[in-house]
């Protein structure tokens, strides 16, 4: 295929999902519904096919803006500035809560609750694209739009939310792509949070890059740090949890830091080497070199930082100034320390374990990469 000619959905297929690439985003069905095209949906599996194949447009925007086929990768890095190996970032801050009820339900530092209640509450955003938990195990993406709505998605999760698909279809309900009308639209949702995966983020800078919806009302773009997802009925696999003598109904959270950690009630917690974690993870996650979120406003995680703080990698001018903002008002806190020096000791620590978990995922997706070629 001539580097000029446009993939349609076909190439797509070929190209990730049967590749097994695909990390299940729901950036291709998010654009394809937001342009009022609805060709594409998700499978019961959560993989992107033909809702209508007589309704595709073979616009190539879907393969466009997928974080798998680099199409627009240049321009994405051109405009962020990116450097090697972790990308373009200002600071790296460790930092908690100040509101007890955040802390009382983060998994870490309750940072992204109470920097999206406050951006919320302050009017930088209209609503939240974050993931509900229904079950303590399930998950659904939704738009929150109030603080009890952020509160109930707080905590650490790692299985598969398309969380894209959930903006297409807010986006299609009240824009006409035509004119770019919110009249249909009764709660206005101009300004968008997203909190995604590497894989999410970088589709939503794709999209930016090309100036299309839905990408337009994401404002701000808070991104984790990813290993990998993997679905929750294979970690709560008997035979995975219970070689390591693990009740799953005594499972209190989650949590992925220098190793995978499940907090029991008792408050017992246990350590399992992220080695081990790569057999229940999603073949495709195993496959995918993105791990700091280089492209978001923010990059978090609890990687370097300890217990109950969160590390906080500032990535963008809206990045600094969201979270100074969130400072000044006292809505999160910095991790106390001594000194000024102290100080720069521990950040040049943090930023050094985010360089090692990024080099230590590109290694594990080339060797995945290169056993299925």
């Amino acid at each position: 295929m001539k580097e000029n000619e446009i993939r349609s959905f076909d190439d797509l297929y070929a190209d990730v999902i049967e590749a097994g690439l695909c990390s299940k985003c729901g950036g291709c069905v998010s654009v394809c519904s937001a342009n009022m095209i609805v060709a594409l949906k998700l499978d019961e599996n959560g993989f992107p096919t033909y809702a209508d194949k007589e309704l595709c447009l073979a616009c190539g925007l879907c393969h466009m803006i997928c974080p798998h086929t680099h199409t627009v990768r240049e321009e994405v890095k051109s405009r962020f500035n990116w450097k090697d190996p972790i990308g373009q970032y200002a600071d790296v801050i460790s930092a908690k809560t100040t509101d007890p009820a955040v802390a009382e339900v983060a998994t870490d530092g309750g940072v992204v609750t109470s920097l999206l209640i406050h951006m919320l509450e302050a009017g930088h955003i209209d609503g939240a694209v974050v993931s509900m938990n229904i079950d303590g195990y399930t998950r659904r993406a939704v738009v929150a739009t109030s603080r009890e709505e952020i509160l109930l998605a707080a905590g650490s999760h790692f299985g598969e939310v398309p969380h894209l698909e959930e903006v297409g279809e807010k986006y299609a309900n009240y824009v006409s792509v035509l004119k770019f009308s919110c009249r249909d639209n009764p709660q206005k949702l101009k300004k968008l949070a997203v909190v995604g995966t590497p894989c999410q983020i970088t589709s939503i800078r794709n999209m930016q890059a090309l100036a299309i919806v839905p990408s337009d009302i994401i404002t701000f773009t808070v991104g984790l740090f990813c290993m990998q997802c993997f679905e929750m009925s294979n970690l709560m696999d008997k035979e995975f949890i219970k070689s390591r003598k693990i009740d799953p109904d005594e499972i209190e959270s989650m949590n992925i830091k220098e190793d995978f950690i499940l907090t029991l009630k008792s408050g017992l917690k246990v350590h399992i080497p992220m080695k081990e974690i790569e057999e229940i993870a999603r073949p495709a996650c195993l496959k995918c070199d993105y791990f700091a979120n280089d492209y978001a406003d923010i990059s978090v995680g609890g990687l370097g930082s300890p217990e109950k703080h969160t590390t906080v990698m500032i990535r963008t001018i809206r990045g600094r100034l969201m979270i100074a903002d969130a400072l000044a008002k006292k809505s999160i806190k910095l991790r106390e320390s001594r000194s000024d020096d102290e100080r720069r000791v521990y950040r040049h620590g943090m930023i050094s374990l985010i360089e090692d978990y990024a080099a230590r995922k590109e290694a594990r997706a080339e060797k995945y990469r290169e056993r299925s070629r």
